[in-house]
């Protein structure tokens, strides 16, 4: 049975009886990452700081049965009722005053289960299965601990907070940033894994270059790309282009790539019911049985398998 995600008690009586709620989103599809995005409506004055806590539950009887948990309470946001009604006001970027915008108290979750977080566990030096979770990621016990905020993880917040895509694009979007929040929040507890010298990456233009390169990917999903054309259409070295999107992202162009299309293939299955024939053209992919391989070497199922699970409803409740 899926769990779904809840608020944390830390944030329960907080949150829950003393705030109006004006959305709650949420994704809960089986072996993916699960999220939560709730908005409150901020009401007089507020005194609690920004907050950021992991927490993480270990299995020790089976690592993939181990979940991390990422909770960021956030202020200083604004909430618009009409954001997805193509507002005359934003178009027209005369919203300032608008009467439809209210300030938020916002609580962003993801968990990550111990089977997903295990796709980037490092192999055993000496072959052998990938190290389990709690090995790969040094927690060896269950813990609590507050997240420090810095200005990659808060920009990564933001961008949950404020993007502009909705349908499939959002499920595609969230998702990368799913990842992204999981690497700023390892890196301000523990320091990166390793550090790869490449200091052509101090200059703010190559940097943007490689963002670029992960945006198109994102962008065009289903439109398979060599890294040669794809270092082209970015105008950056092919060997910098590979190499600093490790550094930056924390892994390879194509397992990055590859990784957003199967997630995005879970969406469409799970939530939006689609055959396999029509994900695997959406996707890009030349016959129904490469899709299938693929999707089974990454999730361990077959995509008929999510077929036969009942879709989860995303809500959303304004006012």
């Amino acid at each position: 049975m899926l769990q779904s995600i809840s608020i944390d008690p830390s944030y329960q009586g907080l949150l829950g009886n003393r705030l109006h709620l004006l959305q709650d989103r949420s994704q809960q599809i089986p072996g993916s990452i699960h999220y939560s995005i709730r908005r409150y409506k901020r009401e007089g004055v507020w005194t609690e700081p920004d907050e950021g806590l992991m927490v993480f539950q270990l299995d020790e009887n089976a690592a993939d049965r181990s979940t991390l948990e990422l909770h960021f309470l956030l202020t200083g946001q604004v909430y618009c009722r009409e954001k997805d009604k193509n507002c005359d006001l934003c178009r027209l970027q005369e919203s300032e005053n608008c009467i439809e915008k209210v300030d938020s108290v916002d609580l962003i979750s993801f968990r990550y289960d111990g089977k997903h977080l295990g796709q980037w566990a490092k192999p055993r030096i000496n072959g052998g299965d990938a190290d389990p979770l709690s090995a790969n990621f040094k927690f060896n016990r269950s813990f609590r601990q507050p997240v420090p905020f810095n200005e990659e993880l808060t920009a990564v917040l933001f961008s949950i907070l404020n993007h502009s895509y909705s349908g499939s694009l959002e499920n595609i979007f969230v998702n990368a940033q799913a990842h992204m929040l999981l690497l700023h929040t390892l890196e301000l507890m523990e320091g990166p894994d390793e550090l790869i010298n490449a200091p052509f990456l101090s200059n703010p233009s190559e940097r943007e270059k490689i963002e670029q390169a992960r945006d198109w990917l994102i962008e065009h999903i289903g439109e398979p790309i060599t890294i040669k054309e794809l270092s082209r259409k970015v105008a950056m070295n092919e060997c910098y282009l590979k190499k600093g999107f490790r550094v930056m992202y924390g892994t390879t162009i194509f397992d990055f790539y590859q990784s957003q299309r199967m997630e995005h293939a879970r969406y469409l299955l799970h939530e939006k019911g689609l055959s396999v024939t029509d994900v695997s053209m959406q996707l890009g992919y030349s016959s129904i049985s490469h899709f299938s391989t693929a999707f089974k070497k990454y999730t361990g199922l077959k995509p008929c398998d999510l077929l036969w699970r009942q879709p989860q409803t995303v809500s959303s409740q304004s006012q």
